[in-house]
């Protein structure tokens, strides 16, 4: 009789490779999340001293760029449009990479973050439109508090010094990666109110041309960085939103590698351009969006306006319970368990973290209420009050479990060996153990030759100390 398949594990343990791959991408994205908070502090002290309020809207409205391409854009749409096609970019090389690589190429895997994903995206959306529709305020921001921003997660993580395992940090990551490609259909399929026919052919057809130049070989950035130009101000004069573009491209590079090579082509590019989106198109961004006038006033509105405090409650509590029930639904329908390193409520405290929406949902913000300037302010302030709330909550969380997240950690970091390799994946290898044995035995030696040495030390104090007394005893009292 055969025995029932052992229940499959989930948030457990990566493998060597994936481990090292989460944690370059991770260590960059933490790096540019940093720089994020950096830049969005910047942008509300730009907008909010009254000496310098002037300076940052006649910066963000300075139109430049050719008229005649109807590329003649504000500094802000700019960076809204040209500089998070980057980001966009680097979000389809990680997809492209997730699901040839990756965790997501196992169907059994990948269930769980994008059940995860998708919950954690429908249920902030029903969030906002419940109290909407309760408040008698408008849908049309339903998609604002979807979107969670990777790099502003790590970069709280990175202030506060929680050690989270690599496991969660994984399924964080792999969560945003999934969670980008739905946002980049929300805004292709929702956002997107003219089509200008003869552009968007040329930009499919400039796409064509990308693919078949990589299917032949073809190498040189001076080939490609202008075809990718091209390609973008079609998108963009087509009515599409331009960032799609860059995710056409990241998807069409190779992420397998093949004989001889160490990194396929999309691991080697997204090395050297995941540093220009985190390090400069994100942080730019930031600054050119999260400039709002912020108030006593303005912060309370935040909390009464059905608009703003769906997208409030959409980031604080839907993602949280979106997120938190997928990854329970997943276990408890698929046969799977939870690893025995992780408990739920560290499951809940990174769903909580998921809650910080900021490049994304700004976005999508301005697209949403687009032409109402003093609603899309009011939008972006409840991103910037939502995500702060939900970077407290999951700070507190995080620090409760702190202590058990660094003994974690130091076990996935022990190397006792220093063969550069953890130990925890060389249980297995026979070699590790020989090796650990000729170590153990070098330290029993030594330990040896202490104990003899101390030995002989205390005999010949023993054998001083009677005669001296006896001396000592024989003198009178």
């Amino acid at each position: 009789m055969t025995a029932p398949p052992a229940p499959r594990k989930v948030l457990g343990r990566l493998s060597l490779p994936e481990r090292a791959f989460v944690a370059d991408a991770l260590r960059t994205e933490t790096v540019g999340g940093v720089l994020l908070l950096l830049a969005a502090v910047a942008a509300l002290v730009w907008a909010n001293i009254p000496a310098l309020h002037h300076s940052y809207e006649a910066v963000s409205h300075f139109h430049m760029g050719p008229e005649a391409l109807g590329l003649n854009l504000s500094v802000a749409h700019w960076a809204a449009d040209g500089l998070l096609a980057v980001f966009f970019f680097v979000a389809g090389i990680e997809l492209k990479r997730e699901l040839v690589a990756g965790d997501l190429r196992d169907p059994k895997a990948a269930v769980l973050p994008v059940v995860a994903a998708v919950c954690g995206m429908a249920v902030p959306a029903l969030v906002y439109t419940l109290t909407n529709l309760t408040g008698h305020g408008s849908t049309q921001g339903w998609a604002v508090p979807t979107a969670t921003d990777i790099a502003f997660a790590l970069a709280v993580l990175a202030v506060i010094g929680t050690s989270l395992p690599s496991a969660l940090r994984a399924f964080l990551l792999t969560l945003a990666v999934v969670d980008d490609l739905f946002a980049i259909l929300i805004i292709a399929v929702f956002f997107t109110d003219r089509l200008n026919f003869a552009a968007l052919g040329g930009a499919v057809a400039g796409l064509v041309v990308f693919w078949l130049l990589l299917r032949k070989g073809v190498r040189g950035w001076y080939v490609y960085v202008p075809l990718a130009l091209v390609i973008w101000a079609l998108m963009y004069n087509s009515g599409v939103h331009a960032t799609i573009a860059g995710v056409a491209m990241g998807l069409m590079l190779r992420c397998t590698t093949r004989e001889g090579e160490e990194h396929s082509p999309g691991e080697h590019i997204e090395h050297l351009v995941r540093p220009l989106s985190a390090g400069l198109a994100v942080p730019v961004f930031a600054l050119f969006s999260a400039g709002v006038a912020i108030s006593g006033g303005a912060l309370g509105d935040v909390f009464t306006k059905p608009e703003t405090l769906g997208v409030v409650l959409g980031l604080l509590v839907g993602k949280t319970i979106g997120i938190f029930g997928g990854t329970w639904l997943t276990v408890r329908f698929t046969r799977a368990s939870l690893s025995e390193e992780i408990a739920w409520a560290d499951v809940f405290a990174v769903a909580s973290l998921a809650g910080i929406g900021f490049t994304v949902s700004l976005l999508i913000g301005e697209l949403a209420f687009a032409g109402d300037t003093v609603l899309t302010d009011e939008v972006k302030a409840a991103v910037l009050m939502g995500s702060l709330i939900a970077a407290v909550c999951a700070t507190v969380l995080l620090k409760i479990r702190n202590a058990k997240y660094r003994r974690l950690c130091e076990e996935e970091e022990r190397d006792d060996d220093l063969d550069g390799i953890p130990d925890v994946y060389e249980q297995h290898d026979p070699a590790y153990h020989l090796r650990m044995a000729a170590i153990y035995d070098r330290k029993a030696a030594e330990h040896r030759r202490i104990a003899a040495e101390r030995a002989a030390a205390a005999r010949h104090g023993l054998a001083e100390v009677p005669g001296g007394a006896g001396e000592e005893d024989d003198r009178p009292a």
